[in-house]
């Protein structure tokens, strides 16, 4: 049988897993400082508390799980000689695979609601998994990075998580645009245009723009039914490239006014120039999930063509579907996966961030061997990552080994060294070579 893994899935070299690694840290630290709390919630879910959080278009993408055992003994066998898939995965599938960690949390807030503290403040880093057709950037099992707080209104949790993607972002040498807009400034342009029954059809045709332009969104919207006259007005509305601009526009609407209340105020928060990247208000910026409501948030990457990097946003009551009403709640997402290919394009890793291994211990005999191997112990005690070489073969060979383990140095220990107490210590770059105690090399290494 040939080896292969699934498509929109990767395996990663320990080379990559160091680099991945060097993100989640990064990213874990600032969630850490800002006061964020870690939880982990299972890969699977039921599909009853998936299903109808995400959209029409999120829903296509949930993975499902065939129940255990024979699954086909209760399935539905009018669906099944219908071949009506929809129908028949009620009775052969309860569960999924979670499709973002949003709503595992909001299920978990409910379920442990007099555990937690409101606002309660958490962060999760977790695989995710979408059955989407995989591309550049695009993956069916990625990680995320969430950060969110719910029980609280306060749009200074808005500015907060700004912050975090801006600090977060600068710590990993990355520059991103960080847009912001809101589900009631794009409610408003519903309901300007006239057509706030069609809201969810206008937003999910917005979303698309980045992929298929202005041309490729009127012909969206116009396949969804919305009128040629309404197309025009969303249209010009969107041309706005600022708040001001806005307003005027979005006069007539009370609903579109308290979204770009909102707005000013989180800006106002955030003050003028205090970022290392740019924040800045996007009116075209819709994110197509239907649970959010407020403010939306989206990360840009600069100098590398790729999608979003980021995102998020206000939900007012994504619990109250599991019996928690009045709610609220505002979070945001770091994609892993596409911060590892842009930093890799762009070559943003540090360079020691994959050298874990800092030295290698070889030897001449058996029993320069055993000398090393007690030498290896108080090494690691001083916190220092380091391995021997299995067997005293030959030098070339040892070598060799430590050249493709990229360790920095190594010490070469035999007869000499274990009778002087002074051991070889090579750095692997230089060539370079010292006769220093092992309480010497110790203190080298720590340096």
């Amino acid at each position: 049988m040939k080896p292969s893994i699934p498509k929109g899935t990767r395996d990663f070299s320990p080379e990559e897993v160091n680099k991945r690694n060097f993100i989640f840290d990064t990213i874990r630290e600032v969630f850490v400082r800002y006061g964020y709390q870690p939880i982990e919630t299972p890969a699977m879910e039921n599909l009853s508390t998936l299903t109808g959080k995400y959209g029409e278009e999120g829903d296509k993408l949930l993975f499902k799980v065939l129940n255990n055992g024979d699954f086909l003994a209760k399935a539905d066998e009018e669906a099944l000689d219908a071949r009506d898939s929809s129908k028949l995965i009620p009775s052969i599938s309860k569960r999924g695979l979670r499709y973002d960690l949003t709503v595992p949390f909001a299920r978990f807030v409910v379920m442990r609601q007099h555990e937690v503290t409101f606002p309660f403040k958490r962060y999760q880093i977790q695989p995710v998994w979408r059955a989407d057709r995989p591309q550049k950037g695009r993956y069916q099992e990625f990680y995320q990075c969430d950060v969110d707080v719910v029980g609280s209104d306060s749009l200074v949790y808005e500015a907060e998580l700004a912050q975090i993607y801006d600090e977060v972002f600068a710590k990993l040498g990355m520059k991103v645009a960080i847009k912001i807009n809101n589900r009631k400034v794009l409610a408003g342009i519903a309901e300007a245009a006239g057509i706030s029954d069609s809201f969810m059809d206008m937003t999910i045709s917005i979303d698309k723009l980045d992929k298929i332009g202005m041309e490729g969104v009127e012909k969206e919207m116009a396949g969804r039914d919305i009128p040629d006259s309404a197309i025009e007005k969303v249209k010009t509305i969107l041309e706005a490239e600022s708040i001001e601009e806005l307003k005027p526009l979005l006069a007539n609407s009370a609903t579109g006014l308290k979204g770009i209340e909102e707005l000013e105020t989180v800006f106002d928060y955030l003050g003028i120039g205090e970022s290392t990247n740019d924040i800045v208000f996007d009116i075209t910026l819709a994110r197509g999930l239907s649970y959010y409501t407020g403010c939306i948030f989206e990360v840009e990457a600069k100098g590398v063509k790729m999608g979003s990097i980021g995102g998020g946003g206000r939900y007012d009551d994504l619990t109250g579907v599991f019996g928690m009403p009045g709610t609220s709640g505002v979070g945001v997402s770091f994609g892993a996966e596409r911060i590892f290919d842009v930093m890799e394009e762009l070559k943003l890793f540090p360079l020691d961030s994959a050298i874990q291994l800092k030295v290698v211990f070889l030897s001449f005999d058996e029993a320069s061997h055993r000398y090393a191997f007690r030498c290896l112990r108080k090494v690691r005690a001083a916190g220092i990552n380091a391995e021997i070489y299995p067997e005293p073969t030959k030098m070339g060979k040892q070598f060799k080994y430590v050249d493709k383990r990229n360790a920095p140095h190594a010490i070469v220990i035999g007869s000499d060294e274990m009778a002087s107490g002074k051991l070889a210590f090579k750095n692997m770059k230089t060539g370079e070579q010292e006769s220093l105690s092992l309480e010497e090399i110790i203190e080298r290494l720590r340096g």
